[in-house]
């Protein structure tokens, strides 16, 4: 067969991936927090978008009128009453966009766009604060003491450890063998580098480094400083006048602690079993990690994206925070202002650039809110049962079934439903907690939950009795008499995703503590 050149004209169909729908996808995932990074960042990069601090309108329908307009089918349970509320249409101006809008969240792609992490700032360590004198002061360049800086900072444990070790050691050499153990000890207040190590890397012999680690040990909080559990309990056993000999026997036999077999601590320590549980409270009073007392990171609570309220009716109210959805306004003015009065043909360029993305921007918002008040409704209109009774009626939900209902795709249901929070009168959960996996039931009836099956298993464990406790195959037989058709190593694996031993460990630990 010949080679030669020619010409062909072929028609297909494919999908591009813009950088608007790329930004549509990725606001779509983003969580309220970052959602608001982002947000900041567009707003300091676009100069035609303005934050706004009003309140968005918000346009009611009940779940009928919904129903009724063809916006989704009302699904197969007891009519929940939902009263959804959406926000309403932002004003913007249609731009020269490279696609169309309503194509963006029936994307099946599941390409997500990269989310930039901000790597935060490091602290301060050991040496910077051993050359912090006292008059410099704590916030200010000029000298003076600030006390609103104070009142403002939590003291990391290197800071405490290093105002100790200014007061406890004035020589030199020492001082700064103890500020590089100081920078060594991790957050929960222990020292894992070798020793042997630092000794080499500061010069120093490893008598001396010793020695400076015995000063550090005797520091606030008691524990601290130490390389091991062992030592770390010894430390603080000492100082409470605990450690015997018979405490240090134990110590050294801690994995027989953690297997309950006391009968060969019992004989290891010269003890009786009341000195055994008399050593066992003195060690559960010690703390095993005293280093997290100190400068840990914030707490930072969860801020619910869906507020789910009872009505009187027996229905139930679905709407949107308001507080974590971003308001921003394109500023028309300034973009026409702006482009009569410039004439260079680059700079309207940049500001016809500048519109279309922040036109782009206050869209995509707008289509996040409704999309995400789309898919919580259809959750609650699921999950209706849950809301009313409990954990026990959760139901089997998947993916498919919530994007089915509301005419989109699985992929765009699970960015959703990613790191997205829903408050209820049961509580704060994850939107993704309500999607488990099915579990038939032996009777032949509607499947179970598997987050209910979990629960019901604890539930068991926690009512046996200390001579009666259940095996993993006690526990089949009892579920499948409650008509769940489960196996024996589906149990077991639940039973350890709950952190709950097995029930050897468990009838020796209700012995050990009858």
């Amino acid at each position: 067969m010949a080679l030669t050149p020619r010409l062909e004209l072929r028609q297909g169909q494919a999908l591009v991936m813009t950088p608007q729908l790329q930004q549509a996808i990725k606001l779509l995932q983003l969580s309220n927090i970052e959602l608001a990074e982002y947000v900041e960042q567009e707003l300091e990069r676009n100069p035609l978008l303005e934050a706004t601090t009003a309140e968005p309108e918000i346009a009611e329908r009940t779940a009928d009128q919904r129903a009724e307009e063809g916006e989704f089918e009302p699904a197969p349970v007891a009519d929940a009453g939902l009263t959804l509320s959406e926000d309403g249409p932002l004003p913007s101006r249609e731009g020269d966009l490279d696609t169309d809008y309503d194509n963006i969240y029936a994307d099946e792609s599941r390409s997500d766009a990269a989310n930039d992490a901000a790597a935060e700032a490091p602290g301060p360590t050991g040496s910077d604060w051993q050359n912090l004198k006292p008059g410099s002061g704590a916030g200010g360049g000029d000298g003076e003491f600030s006390l609103e800086a104070t009142l403002a900072h939590e003291a990391t444990l290197a800071e405490h450890l290093t105002v100790q070790l200014n007061m406890a050691l004035k020589d030199e050499r020492q001082r700064l063998i103890g500020v590089n153990l100081i920078d060594l000890v991790n957050e929960a207040g222990y020292i894992t580098a070798d020793l042997d190590e630092v000794a080499g890397r500061l010069g120093a012999a490893p008598e001396e480094i010793e020695r400076v680690l015995g000063v550090l040990q005797t520091f606030d909080p008691s524990g601290i400083c130490a390389r091991n559990l062992k030592e770390c309990l010894a430390i603080q056993l000492r100082d409470r006048d605990r450690l015997d000999p018979a405490m240090q026997v134990f110590l050294d036999h801690l994995e027989l602690f953690a297997r309950r077999d006391f009968d060969l601590l019992m004989k290891l320590c010269g003890a009786d079993r009341e000195d055994i549980a008399s050593m066992i409270e003195d060690i559960r009073g010690c703390n095993p990690k005293p280093g997290l007392a100190f400068g840990g990171e914030p707490t930072v609570p969860v801020i619910p994206d869906v507020f789910v309220r009872a009505r009187p009716d027996g229905g139930w109210s679905v709407e949107l925070n308001s507080e974590t959805l971003p308001r921003v306004l394109v500023n028309q003015q300034y973009y026409s202002e702006v482009s009569r009065l410039s004439g260079d043909p680059k700079a309207k360029a940049y500001l016809s650039e500048c519109l279309n993305n922040a036109n782009w921007l206050v869209k995509s918002l707008d289509q996040r809110a409704r999309t995400i008040l789309k898919v919580a409704s259809e959750i609650v209109r699921q999950q209706d049962a849950f809301l009313v009774h409990g954990i026990q009626h959760l139901r089997p939900l998947n993916l498919k079934t919530v994007a089915d209902a509301i005419s989109m795709h699985e992929s765009t249901v699970s960015r959703v439903t990613s790191n997205k929070y829903i408050a209820t009168p049961r509580g704060i959960f994850e939107m993704k907690y309500f999607f488990t996996s099915a579990i038939a039931s032996s009777e032949g009836g509607e499947a179970h939950s598997a987050e209910a099956v979990r629960h019901r298993i604890k539930e068991l464990i926690d009512a046996e009795l200390p001579d009666a406790v259940l095996s993993d195959d006690n526990i089949v037989d009892i579920l499948k008499r409650s008509g769940i058709d489960i196996a024996r190593r589906t149990v077991a694996k639940y039973r350890e995703a709950l952190n709950i031993p097995s029930s050897v460990q468990r009838r020796r630990d209700k012995k050990a503590y009858a």
